[in-house]
């Protein structure tokens, strides 16, 4: 893994918001996928670790975007984690995942991922996080993925083309996003891992 992405690990991240400006809306749930890569060089996805989060104090909460979410930011029920702990949460598992793959550091996978690691980095400078293993500002779309490969760039449009089951009753759930995100990745990569494949056995025909 360490060698395929440039001592990188990627780690697929989904979002969900109160709005979209990371500075002044709330961070709501956040969920994260390492990936790990098998003795013949496919991605495959890690367990899932992911929390509910807390408004930070004065965080806006645009009613648009909890209608589209489901979220009820205010449940007692969703053992939500304030922000600093549920990036302690997150963070710690893929500084673990990192580390197990002989990687530098993470590198964020999602789905407009601009938005995500936004949202992310908004978090860290609130809290004032020193241990945050993503890099800053680069990471790996899957709109661009699913348009190169499929022709479509809409999550789930894209995951159905690439062969995939996508529930829209789910959708808008990190955990659930993140996972249909996590999929697509491994699909487009993993794909391009068997073109890489099929040359070194003509290559090896070839020669012989």
């Amino acid at each position: 893994m360490a060698e395929r992405f440039r001592g990188f690990l990627p780690v697929v991240v989904d979002v969900e918001t109160g709005g979209f400006d990371a500075e002044h809306d709330a961070l709501l749930e956040i969920a994260a996928i390492p990936l790990l890569m098998d003795a013949d060089g496919y991605l495959r996805l890690q367990p899932t670790v992911s929390t509910h989060v807390e408004p930070f104090p004065g965080a806006n909460l645009d009613p648009r975007s909890l209608e589209i979410t489901g979220i009820d930011p205010y449940n007692p029920l969703r053992g939500a984690l304030a922000e600093r702990l549920a990036l302690d949460h997150i963070f710690h598992a893929v500084r673990e995942a990192v580390r197990e793959a002989g990687c530098q550091r993470a590198i964020l996978v999602g789905h407009n991922a601009g938005f995500d690691l936004g949202f992310l980095n908004q978090a860290v400078r609130r809290c004032g996080h020193k241990r945050n293993p993503f890099h800053p500002f680069s990471c790996f779309d899957t709109v661009s993925f699913g348009g190169l490969a499929f022709g479509q760039t809409v999550l789930s449009k894209a995951v159905l083309a690439a062969g995939h089951a996508f529930d829209s009753r789910e959708a808008h759930s990190a955990v659930y996003d993140a996972e249909r995100t996590g999929e697509l990745f491994c699909t487009v990569v993993n794909r391009w891992r068997q073109l890489e494949l099929l040359e070194q056995a003509h290559s090896g025909l070839d020669a012989a």
